[in-house]
Order: structure tokens, then C-alpha cells, then sequence
């Protein structure tokens, strides 16, 4: 790549860094494209409640974006990975695992969000596909079917709560001793919503679809769909690497309503600053996102 400096460097070429660059490159920017090519729904075979691609793959939706985004000749594709960003008076310098170097006055963080699965056999093998993180996105296919939720304390509590619009037979998990409250177990046992305390040892599947909970005691359980609530880190190291100001509870990085960060010409949009994490709503934020950039350019320009 003979260009080494642009107006704008998106870091992450998923659905909300395609979408910004799609938003951008018509806007006849000059910007680049920065992606390691695994995106977090990557093991996932459909991807759900999208207009135009409901039950599409996502690994194709994001071929399909490339290819589109691809087509204006002022957007550019690096296949690599962040590992250096310093700010300096005319912008952004951003170096790649593999020593290169570009520049741009802008930056654009659509780096998605690392998945930090527990530590129980079978769970990797069946994240996105039948260990689910969204009802919205899954819940329809897995409709009033044997369900099950793996968390504990207040977010076991209202997850449950919100699944039951998607089945009535849903139990608990809540490896361990359950941490809920007289109040919220009075509430399950009157929705029939039952508590399980044992610890999980495996998650019995094929191919991915789970077939049953094995715990350290001995005891299993049958069922179609785990829903779990898992903790989440940043891909990017973006606080130490930029300052990005990060929100206390999630450690999602903070914006305005602009999309802008606590740092100048620093934006972020997609898995990275929300727990609404969809496909549509990836592609919302880039597109808006990459309108407000261009929009900010064209202020310092004119």
C-alpha cells in the first residue's frame, strides 16, 4: 500500500467499521480500513432481526459488505492488527502487528467487544449457537423450547425475566449458591421459574447444539437453549493506548451523543460502546457515525 496517510483510520472492518467506511467513501473520503478479520459472531450460522438479511449468515453479510464498501477507490483495506496508536499534533499514527505505519486526522474505533467465556467444557464449542447471549437476535428459532439462563444476582434476575416472553419452561443456573433475593425467588417460584445451585462441569452437544448440563455432582439436565450473561473486555486496549475514557460498569468505551470520545477526533461505535449488540445496530451507529466524521471535516475544511 503506497499511501501511508488518510483522513480517516477505522479500526475494525466488522459491520459497524464497514458500514462508517461505507458512509465515508461515499462522502469521497480519503480512509482506511483496519481488521483482523474475526469478528465475535463469527461461529454463529445465522444472524437474526436485520431488515433485508434476517437468516443470513454473518460471515456473509460481512463478505457482502466488503464487497460493497470495496467498490469506492478512496476506501482502503489493511488485513492486520492494531498493536501501537499515538496521537500527535495532525492526527493519529497507527502501527500494525506486522511494523507498518499510517496516519490520519481522524480515528474510528469499531473494534467489537472479546467475549470472556467461563471456564466450562463445552461452552466455547456452543457460544452463538445454541449457548446464546440475545433473545432478540435468537430467541424466535428457540421459541417454547426447554430454555435455560446461567447467571447469578440481579442480572440472572431480570435476563430471566425478559425470557419469559420467549418460553414458560426456563430454569436457572446459577452455579453456585443463588445470590437473588427472598423478594426475586418468591417471584420465580410464583412464574415457575425454577432454581438450579448445583456446578456445572460440561455442556453436553453436537456440533455446537446443546443437549444436556452435566454438573460436578453428577446430576444432568436436558435442554434446547442456554441463555448466559458472560463478561465482556475490550479488544483494544484503547484506554491505555489513547485514554479513552471507559464506563464504570461494563467497560464500554464512553461517547457522546456524536459518537465522539473524551479524546478529540477519537470516535467509537458498535459492540464497543453498547450492550445492545445486533448486527442492525452495528450498522446503525457506523452509518451515523461515519456522517458525523465527515461532517466534522468538512467544518474544519470549509
Amino acid at each position: 500500500m503506497e499511501n501511508k496517510k488518510f483522513e480517516v483510520i477505522i479500526i475494525g472492518g466488522s459491520y459497524a467499521g464497514l458500514s462508517a467506511g461505507l458512509a465515508l467513501g461515499r462522502s469521497l473520503r480519503n480512509i482506511l480500513i483496519i481488521d483482523s478479520g474475526k469478528p465475535c459472531n463469527r461461529q454463529t450460522p445465522h444472524s437474526h432481526n436485520f431488515l433485508t438479511h434476517d437468516g443470513t449468515a454473518p460471515k456473509e453479510i460481512n463478505r457482502i459488505g466488503r464487497e460493497q464498501v470495496e467498490k469506492y477507490e478512496t476506501v482502503k483495506f489493511n488485513d492486520g492488527i492494531v498493536t501501537h496508536i499515538v496521537k500527535n499534533p495532525e492526527g493519529f499514527e497507527v502501527e500494525t502487528a506486522n511494523g507498518e505505519n499510517f496516519k490520519a486526522k481522524k480515528l474510528i474505533l469499531a473494534t467489537g467487544i472479546k467475549d470472556v467465556k467461563p471456564n466450562i467444557k463445552g461452552f466455547d464449542e456452543c457460544w452463538g449457537i445454541s449457548v446464546l447471549h440475545c433473545p432478540y437476535c435468537h430467541g424466535f428459532e428457540v421459541k417454547n423450547e426447554v430454555t435455560g439462563v446461567l447467571a447469578n444476582g440481579e442480572v440472572a434476575y431480570e435476563f430471566s425475566k425478559l425470557l419469559t416472553n420467549w418460553t414458560k419452561d426456563l430454569t436457572l443456573f446459577t452455579n453456585g449458591k443463588s445470590e437473588l433475593t427472598e423478594e426475586q425467588t418468591q417471584k420465580f417460584n410464583e412464574k415457575n421459574i425454577q432454581i438450579n445451585e448445583d456446578e456445572v462441569a460440561e455442556i453436553k452437544h453436537e456440533n455446537g447444539y446443546i443437549q444436556k448440563i452435566i454438573f460436578k455432582n453428577g446430576k444432568e439436565f436436558s435442554l434446547k437453549a442456554l441463555y448466559s450473561k458472560i463478561h465482556l473486555e475490550q479488544n483494544l486496549d484503547v484506554e491505555k493506548m489513547l485514554g479513552c475514557e471507559l464506563t464504570t460498569e461494563h467497560g464500554l468505551i464512553k461517547i457522546d451523543e456524536m459518537h465522539k470520545t473524551n479524546i478529540p477526533g477519537v470516535f467509537a461505535c458498535g459492540d464497543n460502546v453498547t450492550m445492545m449488540r445486533s448486527v442492525a445496530n452495528a450498522v446503525a451507529q457506523g452509518n451515523f457515525t461515519g456522517a458525523i466524521i465527515n461532517k466534522e471535516l468538512v467544518e474544519e475544511e470549509f
